[in-house]
Formats: C-alpha cells, sequence, structure tokens
C-alpha cells in the first residue's frame, strides 16, 4: 500500500510539472511571443542563448520580478507582465520558466 501511494504521488508531480510547462508555453504564445519571438523593443529572442545568458545569470527572482513589475533597460523596454494586467504572477512565471529553458 505504501509503495502505492508513493507511486501515485510521483505521477501526481510530473503531472503538475507537466502542466505548469503547459501553460508557461501557453502564457508564453498568448502574450509574449509577440516581443520574445521578434526581438522587439530589444527583447531577447527565446532561444537566442547569447542573449539570454547573462539575464538567466542574475537568476530567477530578478527575471520574475522584471516580468511582473516591468523593466526599462538601456537597450529596450519590458512592459509589466508583457502589458497583460489580467494575467497571474504564477502565470508570468511559468512563461518566463518556459522562456529560460529554451534559450540555455
Amino acid at each position: 500500500m505504501k509503495k502505492l501511494v508513493i507511486a501515485i504521488s510521483a505521477l501526481g508531480l510530473v503531472g503538475l510539472a507537466s502542466t505548469a510547462q503547459a501553460s508557461g508555453e501557453a502564457t508564453y504564445k498568448a502574450a509574449c511571443f509577440a516581443c520574445h519571438g521578434t526581438g522587439a523593443a530589444g527583447a531577447p529572442k527565446t532561444g537566442d542563448k547569447a542573449a539570454w545568458k547573462a539575464r538567466i545569470a542574475a537568476g530567477n527572482d530578478t527575471l520574475y520580478s522584471r516580468a511582473i513589475k516591468g523593466y526599462k533597460g538601456a537597450k529596450g523596454f519590458m512592459p509589466a507582465k508583457g502589458g497583460r494586467a489580467d494575467l497571474k504572477d504564477a502565470d508570468v512565471k511559468a512563461a518566463v520558466d518556459y522562456m529560460v529553458a529554451q534559450s540555455k
């Protein structure tokens, strides 16, 4: 019985990870792609390892904060939540996680 509970719990965690990845990708496609897919407004393109290297090195907390609150840098501008005030912070974080995973 104990092994069954552990197995079911593990499957649940895998399902959550898959859901988080899927929702991050969905949020990216719906709200982030316009800039991060094209480089508009100085946005680093998703998948451009060189453009993301220093950003990733700054850490997730910095990336999350800039994505949620907005950021104005020397090379571009990031509106808060990509201009989508309706997004939950968790959705923005999932989209950031998706972009980082694609850009390592």
